[in-house]
């Protein structure tokens, strides 16, 4: 949620930084609203200070023996003024507090206003590979290895599911625990959520009430509403909801492993068959809580922690800053990874690292004390993947194929196949 006070100081200023992400958004008509809260507040204070002070002075004016019940009166009436404008300020707050849950995020100042056209590949790691014979499409080879089997995930879920097995499933499992084990070693705590989350959760994250489309829910039998994890994201954002930590705590770094839920089309056209999209996906999560002045460098680190488990399976990438239109309606600024799949002849996205600076912190409620001065603010939150597999197995499978169909296992994962280093049809 963006900060009133902001908005009151800097109404243009706000406009403008929306207006990169292609809205066009007058406040004048929400400030004028919000001046009439802030006046009835003022009226009302004074009401209930009035009546406050005609409620000491009746046991006074009894004990005298003089007659109370024009002042009775009068503060039944005061009462009642200030039931109705009491009723009157939450009606206004509500009003005031769904306008600012609508509006996304204020991109930061240094990205650029426009949408994916406007993306900037900021390096590329790696080459596109040449190939001397005719490279094969990632579902062929994994299908013909045993890796993968579509047909049976289908038959157990519908169509964007699938199953990992065999080796496959192994080199998925490499995967995770090769970004379990670098997270460890870089000092992030490692958390096992749940899958099933509330809707303050989904809310504080900033996918509520907008994106409520875009999940699994679950009912149970009390109806109560639960819905499956689109991203551990969504958990990690809400580890301090409602919380106030210390100064001295931050930043904290956390990550974790789950898989995610998303209601996604299963296929988007014959260049996205497979692994590419599906409803469901394996991740390994990073996230940051931090003040405000660190976020930035916190940002650059997830970055890099992000490039470097792709740059250790020796695939080719490109690290792209995404424009405002392009950003994520929760985030200020976003980096994306984006791996090179060759018989899509482009890049699709494995990591997207981002902050969201204190617009998930205000909805969720997240603050820390200051040391010095004892002082409570809003802190940053981050995130990045690191990674999601479902984009990174079809890479390795592409980027790394011989003539005969095998496909050369990256030489981290090797340790985790059990020094396993090609993997050959069946």
């Amino acid at each position: 949620m963006l900060d009133i006070v902001y908005i009151r100081n800097n109404p243009e200023a706000a406009a403008a930084k929306l207006a990169k992400r292609g809205l066009s958004v007058d406040f004048s008509e929400f400030l004028e609203k919000d001046a009439s809260r802030r006046a009835l507040m003022h009226t009302t204070e004074n009401l209930k200070a009035e009546r406050n002070q005609k409620s000491a002075e009746i046991p006074k004016l009894k004990k005298a023996g003089q007659d109370t019940s024009m002042m009775l009166d009068e503060l039944k009436a005061l009462s009642e003024a200030i039931h109705a404008n009491d009723e009157s300020i939450a009606a206004m707050q509500q009003e005031q507090d769904e306008y600012l849950q609508g509006l996304p995020n204020m991109p930061a100042d240094d990205v650029v206003a426009g949408g994916k056209e406007a993306n900037q590949v900021v390096r590329t790691f790696g080459q596109e590979r040449i190939f001397d014979f005719e490279p094969q499409h990632h579902v062929d080879l994994m299908t013909a290895a045993g890796m993968i089997d579509y047909e049976r995930g289908a038959k157990l879920s519908g169509s964007g599911f699938w199953l990992y097995t065999g080796l496959g499933a192994r080199l998925e499992w490499a995967l995770i625990n090769y970004f379990v084990d670098a997270h460890l070693a870089d000092g992030y705590q490692m958390i096992m959520p749940p899958y099933l989350l509330n809707y303050e959760a989904g809310y504080a994250a900033g996918q509520f009430p907008k994106f409520l489309g875009d999940i699994f829910e679950i009912r149970s039998n009390d109806d109560s509403f639960r819905f499956l994890l689109p991203t551990a994201e969504t958990a990690l954002v809400n580890y301090h909801r409602d919380e106030i930590m210390a100064e001295a705590e931050l930043p904290e770094k956390l990550f974790a492993y789950t898989a995610c839920f998303r209601r996604e089309a299963g296929s988007h056209g014959a260049n996205e068959r497979g692994m590419i999209r599906g409803h469901q996906f394996n991740k390994v999560e990073m996230f940051q809580f931090t003040k405000p002045e660190e976020s930035e460098a916190a940002l650059e680190e997830l970055v890099g922690k992000a490039c470097a488990l792709v740059e250790g399976l020796g695939l080719h990438y490109q690290l792209v800053k995404l424009a405002a239109g392009d950003v994520g309606a929760a985030m200020r600024k976003t980096y994306d990874i984006e791996i090179w799949i060759p018989s899509m002849a482009g890049y699709k996205e494995v990591s997207s690292v981002s902050n969201a600076g204190d617009y998930q912190a205000r909805r969720g409620n997240i603050r820390f004390r200051r040391e010095e001065d004892g002082k409570v603010e809003f802190c940053h939150t981050l995130n990045g993947s690191g990674l999601a597999t479902s984009r990174v197995l079809p890479a390795i499978a592409e980027q790394n194929q011989q003539a005969d169909g095998s496909i050369i296992v990256p030489e981290v994962l090797r340790p985790y196949m059990g020094g396993i280093e090609i993997i050959r049809p069946l």
